[in-house]
């Protein structure tokens, strides 16, 4: 399979963001990516204008984020060329959708497309112009995935009167770890059925007053070099080929479905290069595949990991961890069905978080 790295979850002057998709693609190409996806508010605008193409080595993938009426249950649509529903304006000047989050998960899954929960657990308040969108619908059971790591979501939450200077100085040290509570929700949906996880930036490029100056908080370039979403694809993406365009967006859109993809913190280090998979019986499995262990074939299965940089390998089965070392390579053998998955710390930030093996 092959490898590729992008970023997801980006506003622009489409919606609530400073910058154009020209400024978004070149910051892009600067920093290496080989993919980004817009998910501009309640809108389709940036489809229809063309931006849905190659800048470069960049693939510009065009999505949108939806919100209620109550601008809460923000969910990220990918795959889809319409805007599902319809909205009136807020007090705010924004726009919510007149349809519920069931109604609107509902129709995107009933149109073939892909939506993930956006920012599930905030809680910050007293910020202002940037009150909490958490998600509160959870007896919907028919999204596609979750986002764990939200780099403005946890700048944000984690932001007080005490270390504001230091957040606004160095925007991509302060950033730790997925959100633990997003992380517990989706170990616990899993449980039930496949549920896959995307890390992302949430990058609008906001500008602030900042002792007397105008400054911008989250450059698109900066945010671009801190949570990334790799994805495994089975056929080489040819890079800049306008004729193969839509084949390799369906691939990097259907690995992102099916959680062949793992999130990682790209200020620790390029994590490209990172493996887990299964060995069963000689086939092997990668992250976001399923299989069964099979009565009188193989009792066991074996877990390899591989990084690109020594950290701290973190196994665990169903949520909990199950075995842990320092290095670059872990193995073992195992019997007990569950979902498996990988996390890499470096010190007490975490590096990387992969999707899950799902073994019955």
């Amino acid at each position: 399979m092959f490898e590729y790295s992008g970023v997801i979850h980006i506003h622009s002057i489409f919606s609530d963001g400073t910058g154009t998709i020209e400024d978004i693609a070149k910051a892009a190409n600067e920093v290496g990516l080989d993919f980004f996806i817009m998910t501009d508010h309640n809108n389709t605008r940036p489809l229809k204008s063309g931006y849905a193409r190659w800048f470069k080595n960049t693939m510009s993938i065009i999505g949108y984020e939806l919100n209620d009426i109550k601008n809460e249950n923000h969910y990220l649509v990918f795959g889809l060329t319409e805007l599902v529903g319809s909205f009136i304006e807020l007090k705010n000047g924004e726009f919510g959708n007149e349809l519920d989050a069931k109604e609107y998960v509902d129709l995107i899954n009933k149109k073939g497309g892909i939506g993930f929960i956006a920012h599930p657990f905030e809680k910050r308040k007293g910020i202002p112009g940037h009150p909490a969108y958490p998600w509160t619908e959870w007896e919907i059971s028919n999204f596609d995935g979750i986002e764990i790591w939200n780099h403005m979501s946890e700048w944000t939450e984690g932001l007080t009167d005490s270390n504001k200077f230091q957040r606004f100085l160095h925007p991509l040290k302060t950033i730790v770890s997925p959100n633990k509570d997003a992380v517990d929700m989706w170990d616990n949906l899993n449980l039930r059925r496949k549920v896959t996880a995307i890390g992302s930036v949430d990058a609008h490029a906001h500008r602030h007053k900042f002792l007397g100056y105008e400054v911008f908080i989250f450059p698109y370039k900066i945010l671009f070099k801190s949570i990334r979403t790799h994805v495994f694809v089975e056929n080489e993406i040819i890079f800049g080929d306008d004729k193969t365009y839509e084949e390799s967006k369906k691939q990097i859109l259907q690995a992102i479905k099916n959680g062949n993809t793992y999130i990682a913190n790209s200020y620790h280090g390029d994590a490209k290069g990172f493996r887990f998979y299964a060995d069963y019986c000689g086939k092997f499995y990668n992250m976001g595949d399923e299989f069964d262990i099979e009565i009188n074939k193989c009792k066991t299965f074996k877990l390899i990991v591989y990084l690109p940089k020594a950290a701290n390998i973190k196994l665990k089965r169903n949520g909990k961890l199950i075995d842990e070392l320092d290095g670059m390579e872990f193995s073992r053998v195992e019997s007990e069905p569950g979902n498996y998955r990988i996390e890499c710390w470096i010190g007490d930030k975490a590096w990387i978080f992969s999707n899950n093996i799902r073994i019955k």
